[in-house]
This record gives structure tokens, C-alpha cells and sequence, in this order.
């Protein structure tokens, strides 16, 4: 059983006396518990003992007790004999505050509901099957069919791929997790990205890795020296990069920069992950960017993860793996561990889908730049003091509300009735506390909605004086 340290939790815990009208056990053990269900306090995994971190957080014992206590009795602690408490869910996952009115909007997932084209593939996709149903129906690698469909989009895209570089997998995170489990050993280093996708770190760190973060903005884009610097200095053995509108932040590698980050890697033995789940989500027009590993030498050098996740619908569990063929080999020697196999009918439905994907992107296109373009509006109407940048292509804006409550603030939110992650789940250590990613893809009403909730809440959260959020925004 993994344990959190008392000085560990107080890192996360900045911040937590931001409302000074809530009594201290409640305003800390709020904040524990969307520590838990942000992800970032791991289930099953033992919180400090109630003086360690009482003496870290400068208050009494009764306090941390008190908090404890609620955080049990809400189901989120759970006492282990010998052991002490454990973070955990309650059965009903029923918050300590209640929302008002409806059920909670999600925020906190950035995707779009399924295309309609979805009903009529799996509709032929279904006549097809029975050709399929004389196998076993375990198959590690993938359908040949859906093999051969994503190794021509490679191709068609400027990047020459054969069937034998296509592993279909469960999704982006399986492949991710798959990949981590085995290209990487116990205290490897792994350079990630910060912000970064919160379930990439976690599948890096489940296989043992030490990550080593460089620093991604929406205006600047990537740290280059930053990542230059990190690379030859700690030689991780993988890096796990988002190039085509990161999640969260939007930006975008430009050419030159995917060049030198392949070439470097190849000097000193990186293999470079580049997640492209975004990759064909442009909004505006622009000039097409190649495949992330056709920058480097003979397009082999980086290993591509895919899915129609974000494109097509979040509930067709389908993924794919870009890599040469001898690590498209190890890949499923090491897969039996965790499955054996992509469901056959969900290959065939995305491949049919991908005949026609052009199409299919096109009305993403226009509903990502609705979206996008009408939450530019009510952020503006509503929180104008929030700094909303301007993104090109994704799901996602990375807001900057300017002061370090993002925490408290997604606490706040779900009392309105809105769920939405706090920037920190997206960083680690408990940064980007002046940060929220916001997602595109709802409709209309809900974006109001939304909004309106937002609103309220941060109507509700503790405020900072001028010189009080220059200081702080210095730390953060």
C-alpha cells in the first residue's frame, strides 16, 4: 500500500483556507476530497496520520481529526487496522455538497456525443461480422481490414506505413499504458509534458517511471531549452508528448521544433511517444502537419498512438499503435497480460468509418468552432477578468483565471450543480492552481449552463487583493 506523505498532501493542499466563512475542518476536508476525486490522491492509497499533518499544516490535531472524520463518514476515508486511513470512493460517489437542481453537467471530460454516421456502420459492420465469427475471435494485433484502413490514412497523410507497423488496441490509454509497460523498467525516466493528460502520468508511473516535466503554455507553446536541457541531461528513456493541440493547453509543435525534438531524442536513445488524438481536430483552416514521425529520420523514428476516442465517439473503444514492426512484435508478446484483444466489431465499424473520415472531420470542425467561438462569448459576458486564449484546433481552452483558487473553485462549482477538474489535476505537485481547462464540445445550452455555473461560483470563492494575486501567481 502506497502512503502520501504529511509534507506531500500540504503541497496539494495550497490554498485550502481560501473561504474564510467555511470552518477549518470542513474547508480541509473539502479539499481532500476533490484531491480524491480529481485523481491526484490515489484510491487505496494511506493518508498521513492526523498529527504529522496537522504539525505540517500549522493547525491543531482536532482540526485534521474533524476532517478525517467527515471525509469517512462521506465515504472517502476508510480506516484499515494498523494501517491508518485510505482514500477511497463511496459506493454512491454522493458529494458533500449537494448541487442544486439537476443532476451534475460534466465538464471534466473533453469530448463530443457520437456522430450520427456511427448508427450506420455499425449497421454494416454487423452485416460483415459473420465472416469474422469462424476465428476464435482473440486477436492481439487487430483485424487486418482496420489495420491496412489506418496504415493508408498514415500514408495518405505523408507518411509511407505498411500494415505491419499498425497495432489496434482498446483506445489512446491502453496503448499509452501498454507502451509504458513495456519499453520502460522501474526508475526509468519518462519526460512528460506539464500541463499534461492526467491518465498519461498515471500509466507512467504505474510502470515505475521518474517523471521529468517540461513546460508547455498556451501562448508560447514548448520550452524548448527546457526540453533540450532535460534530454541531455537526464537521457529518459521514453517521452510521452501531445504535438497537435495539446490537451490542455492548444498549442502546437511548429515544424522546425518536431525536427529538433526527434533528432535530439535519436542522439540519445528516447523514444519519443507522440499521443495524435487531436491531431486531425483543426477548427481553422491551416496548412496540413505531417504525422509527428515523419520529422525524423525515414518517418521511424517516434511511435504514434490514435483512436477515434475524440473524432468519432468516446464508446467505440478503439486505439491504434504506429511503430516499427519490431516493437509492434513486443508490444503484443506483453499484451496478453492485460487483454487479448480488441472487440472485432468495433475494428470493423471504424473501419468503415475511416472510408469516409474526411467527411466526418469536417462536421467536427464546424461543431468544435461553434463551440468554441460561443464559449469565447459567454466567458467574456460573464468572467471577463479570466484571460481565455485563442485555440486553433482541440477541445479544450486552458483558462487563466488569474488567481491560485482553481481548486476551491471546482469545489464551488459542483455545489451549482458542475463538475469540471481543477487545473492541478492536469500538473503535478499542485500546480496550476490559476488555471482551468474548459471543454468545446457541449451544446448550447449546456454551455450556459455551465457558464453560469462558473459564475456563481467564483462569486463565491475567497478574492485576493492586486498585489495578493501578483504574489501569488509568482509561485504558482
Amino acid at each position: 500500500m502506497s502512503s502520501l506523505s504529511a509534507r506531500a498532501l500540504a503541497t496539494m493542499l495550497d490554498g485550502w483556507r481560501s473561504v474564510a466563512s467555511a470552518p477549518a475542518y470542513m474547508a480541509l476536508a473539502d479539499r481532500v476530497r476533490l484531491l480524491i476525486l480529481d485523481g491526484r490522491i490515489s484510491l487505496g492509497m494511506r493518508v498521513p496520520a492526523e498529527r504529522d499533518l496537522a504539525a505540517q499544516l500549522g493547525v491543531s490535531r482536532t482540526t485534521v481529526t474533524a476532517a478525517y472524520t467527515e471525509l469517512r463518514e462521506a465515504g472517502y476515508l476508510d480506516s484499515v487496522r494498523g494501517s491508518g486511513s485510505v482514500a477511497r470512493l463511496p459506493v454512491q460517489r454522493a458529494p458533500m455538497i449537494e448541487p442544486l437542481g439537476n443532476e451534475l453537467l460534466d465538464f471534466s471530460i473533453a469530448s463530443l456525443p457520437a456522430l450520427p454516421a456511427v448508427v450506420g456502420a455499425a449497421q454494416r459492420a454487423a452485416q460483415l461480422l459473420p465472416a469474422y465469427l469462424g476465428s476464435a475471435g482473440f486477436d492481439r494485433v487487430g483485424l487486418p481490414v482496420l489495420r491496412q484502413a489506418i496504415a493508408d490514412r498514415y500514408s495518405a497523410r505523408g507518411l509511407p506505413t505498411t500494415p505491419d507497423q499498425i497495432m489496434v488496441t482498446l483506445g489512446a490509454q491502453h496503448a499509452i499504458a501498454l507502451l509504458a509497460r513495456t519499453l520502460l523498467s522501474r526508475g526509468d525516466r519518462a519526460l512528460v509534458e506539464s500541463p499534461s493528460y492526467p491518465h498519461a502520468f498515471e500509466a507512467l508511473r504505474n510502470a515505475g517511471a521518474r517523471l521529468v516535466p517540461v513546460a508547455v503554455t498556451s501562448a508560447e507553446g514548448w520550452d524548448t531549452q527546457g526540453f533540450e536541457q532535460s534530454i541531455a541531461r537526464t537521457s529518459p528513456s521514453i517521452g510521452y508528448l501531445m504535438p497537435d493541440f495539446h490537451n490542455p493547453t492548444g498549442a502546437s509543435m511548429t515544424p522546425e521544433f518536431r525536427e529538433r525534438a526527434l533528432a535530439l531524442a535519436e542522439r540519445h536513445g528516447t523514444a519519443l511517444i507522440a499521443d495524435e488524438t487531436m491531431a486531425d481536430l483543426a477548427i481553422d483552416e491551416m496548412d496540413p502537419v505531417l504525422p509527428f514521425a515523419a520529422y525524423g529520420p525515414e518517418g521511424n523514428a517516434a511511435i504514434l498512438v490514435g483512436s477515434v476516442g475524440k473524432t468519432v465517439w468516446g464508446g467505440l473503444r478503439v486505439g491504434w499503435v504506429r511503430a516499427r514492426p519490431r516493437v509492434i512484435q513486443q508490444l503484443v508478446r506483453a499484451r496478453a497480460e492485460g487483454d487479448l484483444g480488441t472487440p472485432a466489431l468495433e475494428q470493423l465499424i471504424v473501419a468503415d468509418l475511416l472510408g469516409d473520415y474526411d467527411s466526418l472531420l469536417a462536421i467536427r470542425r464546424t461543431q468544435l468552432r461553434q463551440g468554441r467561438d460561443r464559449m469565447a462569448r459567454l466567458l467574456a459576458d460573464r468572467l471577463p477578468e479570466w484571460s481565455v486564449p485563442y485555440v486553433t484546433g482541440g477541445v479544450t481552452t486552458w483558462v487563466n483565471i488569474g488567481v491560485p483558487v482553481s481548486s476551491q473553485l471546482a469545489l464551488a462549482a459542483r455545489g451549482e450543480g458542475l463538475q469540471i477538474a481543477a487545473g492541478p489535476r492536469f500538473g503535478m505537485d499542485g500546480a496550476f492552481e490559476r488555471f482551468l481547462r474548459i471543454p468545446l464540445g457541449h451544446t448550447e445550452a449546456e454551455q450556459i449552463r455551465g457558464v453560469d455555473a462558473l459564475a456563481n461560483a467564483w462569486a463565491s470563492v475567497g478574492r485576493y487583493s492586486v498585489a495578493e494575486s501578483d504574489l501569488l501567481a509568482e509561485v504558482v
